[in-house]
């Protein structure tokens, strides 16, 4: 791994950690999609799942809205809220689905997708959970604090409202709104 892609990695991480020191229910934030700390679209992505099998932008083509939630090992109201997103998975209508990036691990970083597999293991989480390649990445350049929630429809274009922070019945909210147009 090269130097310059790690010390962006740490940056990254950094920014993020610092969006995620408070999880106060005041600071969760709903912002407008043109608003959105991530691009219009989910690029093209060719990266693996947090059990290393293959995963392209083309999981979003099976259903109606894909509930992508950004989130990192480091970040307690992201692992806090965890069980909670498990539970709403299993309760999702066949046209919805959630999808995790943990948006702090990457094929270089065994040690962190470890902590993701066993954060997501104790949570009872059997959604995907993606590690980001540099596609992903990017699109997440701007995302400054976790958890961040965004809602794609089966194009890949992102749509709604982004929700910034742990709030699952927002999630709940806004996929329901979604899923009825």
């Amino acid at each position: 791994m090269t130097k310059k892609f790690f010390a962006a990695i740490m940056v990254g991480a950094m920014v993020l950690l610092t969006g995620c020191g408070d999880n106060s229910a005041d600071n969760n934030i709903t912002n407008n999609a043109q608003a959105s700390p991530v691009a219009k679209n989910i690029p093209t992505f060719n990266a693996v799942t947090v059990s290393g099998e293959p995963v392209t932008n083309e999981i979003f083509a099976s259903k109606k809205i894909t509930v992508v939630n950004i989130w990192g090992t480091f970040c307690p109201p992201c692992i806090a809220e965890m069980p909670e997103l498990a539970e709403m998975a299993r309760n999702l209508p066949d046209n919805a689905q959630i999808v995790g990036i943990v948006c702090d691990t990457s094929v270089d970083t065994p040690e962190q997708i470890a902590d993701a597999r066993e954060i997501l293991q104790k949570s009872n989480v059997d959604f995907v959970n993606i590690v980001p390649d540099k596609q992903l990445q990017t699109f997440m350049a701007n995302v400054e604090a976790v958890p961040t929630t965004i809602f794609v429809n089966s194009k890949g274009e992102v749509v709604g409202n982004v929700i910034l922070g742990a709030d699952v019945k927002g999630y709940k909210d806004e996929l329901e709104k979604l899923l009825k147009n």
